[in-house]
């Protein structure tokens, strides 16, 4: 069976012990393209690459500690995989391996690397800045137009082409993202997608251990990286897991057809994650759900087959020790096989304790987004890969509380719920919030351009609990709402020719400019003050409209107010009195050097406040 689309191949049905390839020949290309020494787990498979493997077989020079232990031809006898042991003590070093026919041998190196990585994880002290590098800033232009590339077409006028942002655009503005309160980027997938259909958002990924031209090389990559921590900044690598895209070498010749998820005529998944919880979903309807393809070209990956999952754990391992990636964002998390990601989630954390992932879980409803996370009891013989998701229930909450008008379980009051359901997670203070992302229309657009149900929802996401997320722009309030073209809109200021460069706050009009200091303003707050970011929360129930929690540890205490009405409303305290003692006083943190007594506290319709509680 075969998607529509697939080139079917011939493979070769017989495994031998002895393997396939001219053998004098050395293989054309070896995934990981080296390794590291050191690592605690002992083995590792090799995907070799070459004209033909048959009747070849493989062996290895004399090593310290490393042992070729197995070499097994792949169906397609272009491909063979090697297995080495290595002992945790083997030093770094350069590997001597060889291809045999008969009388004839042709010698390949391989090497093992000192590891270096140290991962720093996220917490809730951090602010993540989310980047579509394409559209961000175009710091290189001689890498706009890449000769080879299956979509040549550069066009900053359509919304789903190339516009030539790169990753020496942002390295070039790192010191904007800091400025900001940024404490880590993540970008969405960089790796080569060399797509004839819409290349430049990453996510149908053509080749796993390259940087896509058109932003970079790997070194550009690793430049990023050290650039980062120099500014004690974290990085988060973007990856899929689901699908491949469909001009990757393994789709376009896979080692095995069992490498892909095939149907009789093409199928597209629905999209439906309640299957894998659903005590009555019909089996159909699973394999559905997760095998379907994502779209036409992102072909769906078959995790049951052992090589695949083998390969794809190893350059998860690789990425993070190459580049001393922070944390991992998982996108499409749903969909492919739960026991793989489970085994991805320990294969990782074998290597390195506690790694920071969080998973995209697009879902309606908290008994559904909380089925993914770790620690969720329900879950059946095995806990996920994450530590985290996307909390895209906060962020229907937040839109909710800014737009809609106040109802017992509307408006503000869906803030309330949302987060009074924190008791079915394990570690909710980890789940990554977001009012806006590359997927969804821009906040500022979706609030009608309201500048104050903006800072509400800026507000609201920047001091209640989670990991916030920040999308490009936002802060300059970028507002378009109608497609992925359009929402992943070029930063002004990001190419040469533009008109007007909004990376300098002198540029932006005094509508944005308030918007940018309201979020820059609360994120030096979250740096300077734990309360307000690692801080326990405590929230009262909503009433008539007025909706108030506090951030606090035993050092600070902070008091935030939301007007979730279209009028003016005012704030008794009496209500709060458990956090306001006799003669405490309020210091407005958004107006400084304005401090309140107790009386009571007017703010305009959909107004935000944050006072620091001082004695």
């Amino acid at each position: 069976m075969y998607s529509k689309g697939f080139r079917r191949l011939v493979f070769v049905s017989s495994l031998l012990f002895s393997l396939p390839a001219l053998a004098q020949k050395a293989p054309e290309r070896i995934d990981p393209p080296y390794w590291f020494s050191g690592m605690n787990s002992d083995t590792l498979e090799l995907l070799v690459y070459g004209a033909d493997w048959t009747e070849c077989s493989f062996g290895m020079e004399k090593s310290d500690g490393v042992l070729l232990h197995r070499a097994e031809q792949a169906p397609n006898s272009r491909y063979a995989y090697l297995t080495l042991v290595l002992d945790q003590k083997a030093p770094a070093q350069l590997l001597e391996l060889y291809v045999q026919k008969g009388r004839k041998k042709k010698s390949f190196s391989y090497e093992l690397k000192e590891r270096t990585a140290a991962p720093a994880g996220l917490t809730p002290s951090d602010i993540i800045y989310l980047i579509t590098p394409d559209r961000f800033a175009n710091g290189d232009p001689s890498n706009d137009l890449v000769k080879g590339s299956n979509n040549m077409a550069l066009d900053r006028a359509d919304g789903y082409a190339r516009h030539g942002g790169d990753l020496q655009g942002i390295i070039d503005r790192l010191d904007y993202i800091e400025d900001l309160g940024m404490t880590a980027l993540w970008l969405n997938p960089v790796m080569e997608a060399n797509e004839f259909k819409e290349p430049y958002h990453g996510y149908a990924i053509s080749d796993h251990y390259a940087i896509d031209p058109h932003y970079g090389s790997l070194e550009t990559y690793g430049q990023l990286k050290k650039e980062l921590e120099a500014r004690d900044m974290k990085l988060i690598l973007d990856v899929v897991y689901n699908h491949f895209g469909s001009q990757h070498a393994l789709v376009l010749d896979p080692p095995s057809e069992d490498w892909i998820h095939q149907w009789e005529e093409f199928t597209k998944s629905n999209f439906r994650a309640p299957v894998l919880l659903d005590p009555h979903a019909a089996a159909s309807e699973k394999k559905k759900f997760s095998e379907g393809w994502f779209d036409d070209h992102m072909p769906d990956m078959n995790y049951d087959d052992i090589h695949l999952a083998r390969y794809m754990i190893q350059n998860t391992l690789w990425m993070i020790e190459s580049f001393n990636i922070d944390a991992i964002r998982i996108d499409t998390y749903a969909y492919p096989e739960q026991d793989f990601m489970a085994k991805l989630g320990d294969a990782v954390r074998k290597e390195f304790p506690n790694y920071f992932f969080f998973g995209e879980t697009w879902v309606h409803g908290q008994q559904i987004q909380t089925w993914f996370p770790t620690g969720n009891k329900q879950r059946e013989g095995f806990d996920p890969v994450q530590t985290s998701v996307t909390d895209f229930q906060l962020y229907y909450a937040i839109e909710d509380a800014a737009k809609e008008s106040y109802g017992w379980s509307q408006g503000v009051s869906e803030l309330y719920y949302t987060l009074a359901a924190d008791w079915m997670y394990a570690h909710p203070d980890s789940l990554v919030t977001f009012a806006d992302n590359h997927d969804l229309p821009r906040f500022f657009g979706v609030v009608d351009r309201d500048l104050q149900k903006f800072k509400l929802g800026m507000g609201v996401l920047l001091t209640t609990r989670g990991i916030p997320c920040l999308y490009y722009g936002t802060e300059v309030l970028m507002s378009a709402t109608d497609g992925h073209g359009a929402i992943r809109e070029d930063f002004p200021g990001g190419w040469p020719s533009d008109s007007i460069n909004k990376f300098d706050p002198e540029n932006l009009n005094p509508t944005e400019f308030e918007a940018f200091e309201h979020i820059k303003c609360i994120s030096s707050l979250r740096k300077q003050f734990n309360a307000l970011s690692g801080g326990q929360l405590t929230q009262y129930t909503p009433d008539d409209g007025e909706y108030v929690y506090f951030r606090h540890d035993s050092e600070h205490t902070f008091m935030i107010l939301v007007n979730g009405n279209d009028q003016e409303h005012t704030f008794k305290l009496d209500r709060y009195r458990e956090f306001l003692p006799e003669g405490t006083r309020l210091e407005d943190q958004l107006n400084p050097g304005l401090v309140l007594d107790q009386e009571p506290i007017q703010l305009p319709a959909r107004g935000f406040a944050l006072y620091l509680i001082r004695e």
